[in-house]
């Protein structure tokens, strides 16, 4: 995969478009949690929902460095 997105003329690095794909299923995550009531179960929300980023950001990493070679 590249290290850089061409679009129109603006090269826009992987990992900022990674970072803005891993938040867009990050806020769909956290709503459906929401919904649910699963943050009565979680001591911080404010960590937790950190560490939900920080995982779909290496998930999403990772499946694209395999799909894409």
């Amino acid at each position: 995969m590249p290290a850089e997105f061409d679009l129109y003329g603006v090269y826009v690095p992987r990992l900022l478009v990674l970072m803005l794909l891993s938040l867009g299923l990050s806020i769909v995550f956290r709503r459906v949690l929401a919904r649910l009531g699963a943050y009565s179960l979680v001591w911080h929300r404010g960590l937790f929902d950190l560490a939900l980023y920080v995982l779909f950001l290496g998930a999403v990493s990772s499946f694209t460095r395999w799909y894409f070679i």
